[in-house]
């Protein structure tokens, strides 16, 4: 997604809105595919300070996830705020700084990173989800299972039948 700054870049002006949508490319992050299942659609403003170009403004989109309890895909609306910095010279006091070497910005980047950071650490297709049976992997959202649910660690087990015995 390249985005036009040259009347920036020019000194001609010192601030540009945008409001544009574009198609995501998909995601991979950790062996796991990120799936954009509407536009992504950025709006915001570009202000030009000495020279360096401020970009503030919001990112949203659908993404299609895998659920972290029962794997199965959901839908995720996500607003995420994006504030960035660019410039066309190298500046060694500011890491931060996204260096640009001609008139446009490539957002892509930009928008995967804050995809990236905005996402949980556990993604939950909601909050009551079962998840899967831990010993026949059966959906427990969609069934039951007969599977005894004798989940105590053998270590502990001595100590299991002290209590029981009392």
């Amino acid at each position: 997604m390249l985005l036009d700054i040259s009347d920036l870049t020019g000194k001609r002006h010192t601030r540009k809105e945008i409001d544009v949508s574009f198609e995501g490319n998909n995601i991979t992050f950790e062996d796991e595919k990120i799936v954009f299942v509407e536009p992504v659609n950025i709006n915001g403003t570009f202000t030009l300070t000495g020279d360096i170009i401020n970009f503030d403004g919001t990112m949203s989109t659908t993404l299609n996830l895998v659920c972290s309890r029962c794997l199965e895909n959901f839908d995720k609306y996500i607003q995420v705020e994006i504030h960035e910095k660019f410039s066309k010279f190298n500046h060694n006091k500011d890491d931060d700084i996204i260096i640009i070497n001609n008139d446009k910005v490539d957002f892509s980047p930009v928008i995967e990173t804050n995809i990236i950071l905005s996402l949980p650490m556990k993604k939950l297709c909601s909050e009551e989800c079962k998840g899967l049976c831990s010993v026949c992997g059966t959906n427990l959202n969609h069934s039951k299972c007969n599977c005894k649910k004798d989940d105590v660690d053998p270590r502990l087990a001595k100590l299991r039948d002290f209590f029981s015995n009392n």
